[in-house]
């Protein structure tokens, strides 16, 4: 199996690595809380994190502020701190009081050092139980947020937002900290319009850009036959637009998921040209970012997303060399096969996609190796194996059997089922 491509190996920070029990004890025994950074190989935004955020040097003199600890989540053996915080969203970073173990910040998202450095405040702030005011909802919503209790932390962030001064310095965090509870709590409308409404009292920077987003992605979730909804999309797309701004300073990954969204906003409105426009911008502006990446690991991080533009484009091939490099340079990582396997069967390469696919098997775990046995299937089904493909995912099913429901949901389950009772009925005679 893989080992944790790039970890915290280089980070300014000392994280323990995948040990619950041994970080929750040194909290204890130093009277510190513990920071939690939950992670996974796949997640772009995560490899962002751990490749230009949590290598800046300027993190290092909050070193003993917190114990810390990294979660990766791919790894079954992760499943039991995944069961008491759960993970919607890829990377979450949790503020755990050791003594009740008990979540007193829940941030999911991208963060520069700047947002970062605000969250360690307030989660030192929530320890002790200093917050007032504004503070205080921030950190009650933080609270609930973190106990899986998702609209009830998004009204009282909105609570929070109503309540502080128009110059309030957690505007930005408490605005992004909203839209996700609303988005977990699946109100997508009143997350867009919430979106909408702030934004004008946020200055510009990553947390505007980011809820910029978030509204985006809340409202490309309205049902169409919604009054309002075709507005509340293109009112949104505008901002997104605004978000692309170079003089917004952002990180590039969170510039990238703008991207993604604008484009997956033009296929929403059927416009494919629009959104084959825009796809070519993005992979332009991708390339141009690995180009300049410090390290392997960095260029990685673009991997995903430049795969994703270049199938909008319907050019698939355009996104293999960079993916092919990262393979050479990342041969622990699981993720380049994966995407070869993938990238190889839409170019109707197929003894190579076969390939990728068994290298990439040679090093997933966790929920991904699903997802890699699903695509495995695909590519015997495009060979004409049938007997094959039913075999692939009757193994990927009987794995499922082995990890826990937070790693193999029932929606993922439910998914090789469908697709296995389907490949047995095509087979049938």
């Amino acid at each position: 199996m893989s080992e944790s491509p790039a970890a915290h190996a280089s980070a300014a920070l000392p994280f323990i690595e995948n040990d619950y029990p041994r970080a929750l004890a040194e909290a204890r025994a130093r009277g510190l809380p513990l920071f939690v950074d939950t992670w996974a190989p796949w997640c772009h935004t995560c490899r962002s994190m751990r490749a230009y955020v949590f290598t800046d040097a300027a993190l290092a003199r909050h070193a003993g502020r917190f114990v810390w600890l990294e979660v990766d989540t791919d790894l079954p053996s992760s499943a039991a701190f995944l069961e008491k915080y759960p993970v919607e969203f890829w990377p979450t970073f949790f503020i755990l009081d050791p003594k009740e173990e008990k979540a007193l910040v829940r941030f999911a998202g991208s963060a520069t050092v700047a947002q970062l450095e605000k969250l360690f405040e307030d989660g030192e702030r929530a320890y002790r139980g200093e917050a007032q005011g504004p503070e205080a909802l921030l950190a009650r919503g933080d609270a609930l947020y973190g106990e899986g209790k998702s609209a009830e932390a998004a009204d009282v962030l909105a609570q929070a937002l109503a309540e502080a001064p128009a110059d309030w310095s957690r505007r930005g965090r408490a605005l992004e900290s909203l839209l996700v509870a609303q988005h977990g709590a699946k109100r997508h409308e009143a997350c867009a319009r919430a979106a909408l409404a702030e934004l004008p009292r946020v200055p510009p920077s990553a947390s505007w850009a980011n809820a910029a987003g978030l509204g985006l992605s809340c409202a490309l979730q309205v049902p169409p036959e919604t009054p309002g909804a075709k507005e509340l999309i293109a009112a949104l797309e505008e901002k997104g637009r605004q978000a692309l701004s170079p003089d917004l300073a952002m990180p590039v990954d969170d510039r990238s998921g703008v991207y993604e969204l604008l484009v997956e906003a033009r296929k929403h409105a059927g416009d494919e040209a629009g959104a084959k426009a825009l796809a070519g911008q993005w992979l332009s502006f991708l390339e141009g970012e690995a180009a300049r990446a410090p390290t392997p690991d960095a260029r990685s991080v673009f991997d995903s997303h430049r795969m994703s533009a270049a199938l909008v484009l319907g050019e698939p091939m355009r996104a293999v060399p960079a993916i092919e490099q990262s393979e050479r340079d990342l041969p622990n990582d699981y993720n380049p096969p994966a995407r070869l396997a993938n990238l190889y069967r839409r170019l109707n390469r197929l003894d190579d996609a076969l390939a990728a696919s068994t290298r990439a098997l040679a090093k997933v775990q966790g929920g991904r190796r699903l997802r890699v046995l699903s695509e495995r299937a695909e590519i015997h089904l495009a060979r004409g194996e049938r007997d094959e493909a039913a075999r692939t995912l009757e193994d990927a099913l009987a794995y499922a059997k082995s990890l826990s429901a937070v790693q193999a949901s029932p929606r993922t389950v439910a998914s090789l089922e469908k697709k296995l009772a389907e490949v047995k009925g095509q087979r049938a005679p």
